[in-house]
Parts: structure tokens; C-alpha cells; sequence
């Protein structure tokens, strides 16, 4: 039913491209390597041990960061949100959204330290990061940077839909949000200027939209990880930024961490918050961990099937 897909529009030199920042050095290099080969404008002419080596360059400064900066992820300190921006907290915490995503765990607003946010993510879009930047602009007031951090507008991303069929459709998007929400049951009350064969009976919506798209972190063991915001994470540290106001959720087991973070951060969760010095924000400003690479602009791709089954079945407790 929901097929989700990421469409490359093209992998020739005439093609829209666009720059991915990549952290270096971190495991599986074979993934890696195949994603440059696959997907990297180019990619597959160049050599595989140039693409080892540099890796292997950074591998070994993350080495010497576990000798120079080990529990640097666990320097973390919460500041407290300035009071006048309350009003904006609670209009975060009254929204739908925040009241769905974030119903499962303790959760707090509060200002976090940027460099120090562990990320599970290796690869951000800098054209998207310096479209951030401009919408920011340099000098943002207090009530700016919250909204920037942690909006409740709609998201500015167009979103395409084509019949496939009878029973199937597709939608598209250049955002890497788009996503499919759910499926739900719906009153005929909530069906505005809709015409259909005869009265209706019931009704079931197939929602595709975005996510949250607040920035918050994972907290657990004296840790944060960057659940969703990397490029305007990255972003407001390339503006010099230090501090952004964030959602805090705190996990104290892994039974809870596999409820709000994504499969690889639960299967790895050792790495990110126990090991000696897992990635951070500031490694993506490392000229030792970072590599920019040329890459297609891609449009996220959600295909939809359904199916109708029209039976009797008779009633052998219904009397007369």
C-alpha cells in the first residue's frame, strides 16, 4: 500500500545537482563506497582506493578524537528557554503535531548546545542549508530563531499527484520530508464539495504530508542525539550560532529508544551513546572529516494501492 521510493532524476553533468556534505571516517565504508559508485555525479570514475584512502584519513582522526576529546558528547548543559518566549512554547505545545510526535516519552523545552549534538545522520544538502541561512539572516531576534527552530507554518515543498490507475495513485516531492502519515477513518462531515454516485456510508483518507519538522534530540545516558533539524542545525552554526532551542525526549532504556528513534540509531545505540567519541555536529566543519560531493537532485515518490473486497456473509445469530 505505501511504497515509498527516491527517484534520481539523472546522474549526467547536464543534471540539476546538488552539494552533500559528508562525514567521513564512520562505518560501513562499503556503503559508502557503493553510494558514491551509484549515486554521486561521476562517481564511478573515480578510484575506489582514492575514496579508501581519504576515508581511512578520517577513520584515524576520529581515532585521535577519542584520545583528545573523550566524553565530549556528555559535556552537555541544559539552559532554560528566556521566559517571554513562553507564549511561543505554548503554542508549540498546543499544535496537533507536537501533541501526536511527542506523546510517548518525557519531554522539555530548552536551549541546546549545537557542537555537541550527536548525529546519526552522515550527509547534509548545503544548498538547502544556505536556502536556511537566507531565510534566517544573520542577526535573528530571540522570537526568530524559536520559529526558525521550531515552526508551525506549513512547509514551503510542492506536492505533485497522478492517477495510476483505479486503485492506485502517486505523489511526489522534491522535499526529503514527504512522507506517508497514515490511513484513517473519516466522517462524511469532514468531506467539503464532494460529489459521488449516492449517499455515503463511510469514508477512509490515505494521508501523505511531512513531519513535525521541529527540531528536537534524543536525550539518554548524559547524550543528546539530533532526531530531526540537521540542516538548520547546521545552519545556525555556520552563523555562528551556538545555542538553539530544541524539544528534549528522555529515553532511560532501550525499549523506549526504539519508540521515537529511527532502526539505525536503535540498533546502534551502543555506538551513539556509549561510545568514547561518536560524531558531532562540529565534525561536519572538520576539513579532516569532510568531503563535498556532487549529487542529482532527487524527488521523494509515494505510490498507493488499494484493494476492495465486496462479499456476503450471512448473520447465523440474526432472529426474525
Amino acid at each position: 500500500m505505501d511504497a515509498r521510493r527516491e527517484w534520481a532524476v539523472s546522474k549526467s553533468k547536464s543534471a540539476s545537482a546538488h552539494r552533500e556534505a559528508w562525514l567521513l571516517g564512520q562505518p560501513p565504508l562499503a556503503d559508502y563506497l557503493s553510494y558514491v559508485r551509484k549515486v554521486v555525479i561521476d562517481g564511478d570514475a573515480i578510484p575506489p582506493a582514492e575514496l579508501v584512502d581519504e576515508w581511512r584519513v578520517a577513520n584515524d582522526r576520529y581515532y585521535d578524537l577519542e584520545e583528545q576529546e573523550p566524553g565530549f558528547a556528555d559535556q552537555t548543559a541544559s539552559i532554560e528557554i528566556d521566559k517571554s518566549l513562553q507564549p511561543l512554547i505554548d503554542d508549540v505545545k498546543g499544535d496537533p503535531r507536537f501533541r501526536r510526535a511527542f506523546d510517548s516519552l518525557p519531554t522539555r523545552f530548552a536551549m541546546v548546545e549545537l557542537d555537541r549534538l550527536v548525529v546519526a545522520q552522515p550527509h547534509v544538502d548545503l544548498d538547502h542549508v544556505d536556502r536556511l541561512k537566507a531565510r534566517l539572516g544573520p542577526s535573528p531576534t530571540p522570537q526568530d530563531l524559536f520559529r526558525f527552530c521550531l515552526p508551525l507554518n506549513p512547509p514551503d515543498a510542492d506536492v505533485q499527484m497522478r492517477r495510476l490507475g483505479s486503485k492506485k495513485f502517486l505523489f511526489w516531492s522534491e522535499s526529503s520530508d514527504f512522507r506517508f502519515l497514515e490511513a484513517v477513518p473519516l466522517e462524511p462531515y469532514q468531506i467539503c464539495d464532494f460529489e459521488t454516485y449516492g449517499p455515503i456510508g463511510g469514508l477512509v483518507g490515505m494521508v501523505v504530508g511531512f513531519g513535525s519538522n521541529f527540531l528536537n534530540v534524543i536525550e539518554s545516558d548524559q547524550r543528546r542525539l539530533l532526531h530531526n533539524g540537521h540542516h538548520r542545525a547546521y545552519a545556525l552554526r555556520e552563523l555562528g550560532i551556538t545555542h538553539a532551542p530544541c524539544i528534549i525526549q528522555t529515553v532511560t532504556r532501550r525499549d523506549e529508544l526504539s519508540l521515537v528513534a529511527s532502526s539505525d540509531v536503535a540498533e546502534r545505540a551502543a555506538f551513539y551513546f556509549k561510545g568514547k567519541r561518536p560524531p558531532v555536529l562540529k565534525d561536519f566543519f572538520d576539513p579532516n572529516l569532510k568531503k563535498v560531493l556532487r549529487v542529482p537532485k532527487t524527488v521523494r515518490m509515494i505510490e498507493m494501492s488499494f484493494e476492495v473486497r465486496d462479499s456476503e456473509v450471512r448473520d447465523i445469530a440474526a432472529t426474525d
